[in-house]
């Protein structure tokens, strides 16, 4: 027991030993290398940077940003990958050059032996072989007549074309004949246009003027026409065609047509087909206006298809030609204007022109309601704005016949009849709504008492009309169909009044005036005076035998039978209703204003 506890006691000093022994080593080691650093470090504050040594081993190495070092790798990349593209694309551009010039190939030459007509195509392309057949089969068609040509459009060259497509596109045949069937539409076609070219209306006899003057029409002779055989053209071009003798030159017949109408023929078809007539007012510069647009309308010719316009017909109404100031509406205001009073001659036109069937492309009512002609069935014009338009659609020549003697205005439309016989036509006009009248205007009249008021003019209503066209066979009616609208303003009334609180006795001159009259256009006039229209209405349409005379045209007739009647107005009906003046309203005079 003691010997083994001495060993371990041994043992264990051995240990003891071994690590004294380890910790004297590790001491002295740290020791000198302590030693060894502060000598190296001592040293190396005298030695140059990047001097050699123990102590710069142990010097700390850079540490790089592992973001700039991917960073720079991306660059390089995409360097990399830009220079290729670069360098593919320049290498590629001859090959594009030259593949360009390949994809216009030559159309191929055919290697079979192939002919049409006997015209050898082969080791031809399609132009060339189109180039040959047209060398054999040169063209040069056309058509005379007299001492004219007309060259006929090239029919060949299109089969041409449709032959050869056919060959180069498909498994050609050995040989193949130009086939010149199914051009009947072209050949129509080209003897259309050649009959153009020398046909002539026949020209029928009617009115060609008017001798103001001898107030007589005078009259065109009748004119042959020609008309060129179509129907023989083409069959002479197909058959041209047909022998492949594509420059033949087709000589064109035709025959004499007779007009319809021959001059002595005319002279008794002539008629009035559409008269009207209205009654002006006393006011003697309004009436020369109207003398004056009457005058410039009378013995106008118009030709089939020529459209007439008033504003083109009578000029400007200037007081270089004659037009005095009178009463006018320009914009609604009522203003002094040379010409004024000419509406009404536009009004009565519309009028005649309505009743004879022909057909009018421009119309406009008047700013307030006219009085000599039935509101809904005037025509405003105005110089340069507002016009009054109609086209002549019958097949002759139609003329006017105005007049204007004892405050009667006349206007006729002279032609042969456009409607059938027994056919009428006609307006009817229904006032649909009243509008209110814009305020009074009020004037101060210190003769009168404070706060009395003493209406100088009464107002008058707006309004609006409804127009129809009514059709009559033998006096039936057979339509009732709506034609236009209009609508007019109203007019305020005029007030006297004293608002200064101050009376003025009157004056005799001022006691002593005469009372006012309202016509229909809102004017005043004095009472008795030499400007007060008589009391007038417009006057309707009548049924009457034709201005003429059996052997004489219009206007050939004794001057008596021209002077225009004076019938008595008959109210206008509405759409469907039945005639008669129903509101018992009293006849209003016309007014000088419109």
């Amino acid at each position: 027991m003691s010997q083994t506890g001495n060993r371990q006691s041994g043992t264990s000093r051995s240990y003891s030993s071994q690590g004294t022994r380890k910790t004297g080593t590790g001491a002295s080691r740290k020791t000198s290398q302590g030693s060894r650093g502060q000598s190296s470090r001592y040293k190396s504050s005298y030695q140059p940077r990047g001097g050699s040594g123990r102590g710069s081993k142990r010097k700390k190495r850079p540490q790089y940003d592992i973001t700039k070092i991917l960073l720079g790798i991306i660059i390089a990349v995409v360097a990399v990958i830009v220079i290729m593209a670069a360098v593919k694309f320049v290498g590629s551009r001859p090959a594009e050059v030259e593949t360009g010039e390949t994809t216009s190939q030559p159309e191929p030459e055919l290697q079979k032996e192939v002919s049409v007509d006997g015209i050898s195509i082969t080791g031809m392309s399609r132009e060339q072989a189109k180039k040959a057949i047209l060398d054999k089969y040169e063209w040069g068609m056309k058509i005379t007549y007299k001492d004219d040509t007309y060259e006929v459009a090239d029919l060949l060259e299109t089969k041409v074309d449709s032959l050869l497509g056919d060959i180069y596109t498909g498994e050609p045949k050995e040989s193949y004949t130009l086939d010149m069937n199914g051009l009947d539409e072209a050949a129509a076609e080209e003897a259309r246009k050649a009959a153009a070219k020398w046909d002539v209306k026949a020209k029928n006899g009617s009115v060609s003027g008017f001798d103001k003057e001898a107030g007589k029409f005078i009259y065109s002779g009748e004119q042959n026409g020609l008309v060129i055989d179509q129907e023989k053209l083409v069959s002479d071009i197909l058959a041209q065609l047909k022998d492949k003798n594509f420059s033949a030159v087709i000589e064109a017949t035709g025959k004499e047509t007779a007009p319809e109408i021959t001059e002595a023929q005319a002279k008794e078809l002539y008629q009035v087909i559409g008269t009207y007539s209205t009654t002006t007012t006393a006011n003697k510069d309004r009436n020369k206006n109207i003398e004056l647009a009457a005058e410039a309308l009378n013995g106008l010719i118009l030709q089939p298809g020529e459209e007439f316009s008033f504003n083109k017909a009578t000029g400007e109404r200037s007081e270089a030609k004659g037009y005095r100031p009178a009463g006018a509406y320009v914009n609604g205001e009522l203003v002094e204007e040379p010409g004024g009073g000419v509406c009404q001659v536009s009004s009565t036109l519309y009028n005649a022109v309505i009743f004879s069937g022909l057909t009018t492309t421009e119309r406009h009512a008047h700013s307030y309601e006219p009085s000599y002609v039935t509101p809904g069935e005037d025509a405003m014009v105005s110089f340069g704005g507002p016009d009054m338009k109609f086209i002549n659609t019958s097949s002759t020549a139609i003329a006017l016949r105005a007049s204007f003697a004892d405050r009667q205005l006349k206007i006729s439309v002279v032609g042969i009849p456009i409607l059938e016989k027994g056919v009428t036509l006609s307006m009817t006009s229904k006032k649909t709504a009243e509008l209110d009248a814009p305020a009074p205007v009020y004037e101060e009249d210190q003769t009168l008492q404070p706060g009395e008021e003493k209406i100088v003019k009464a107002e008058t209503k707006g309004s609006r009309w409804v127009t129809n066209m009514v059709t009559k066979k033998d006096g039936v009616v057979v339509s009732d169909e709506f034609f236009h609208n209009s609508t007019y303003r109203g007019k305020p009334a005029t007030i006297k009044r004293n608002t200064s609180g101050v009376v003025v006795p009157a004056t005799d001159e001022s006691s002593s005036g005469g009372s006012t009259i309202a016509t229909s256009e809102g004017d005043t006039s004095p009472s008795g005076g030499t400007d007060t229209p008589a009391t007038t209405a417009p006057t309707q349409p009548t049924t009457a035998q034709p201005d003429t005379v059996p052997g004489q045209g219009p206007g050939e007739q004794p001057t008596s039978a021209a002077q225009p009647t004076t019938t008595q107005a008959v109210q206008p009906e509405g759409p469907g209703g039945s005639g008669g003046n129903s509101s018992g309203q009293n006849v209003v005079p016309p007014s000088p204003l419109s």
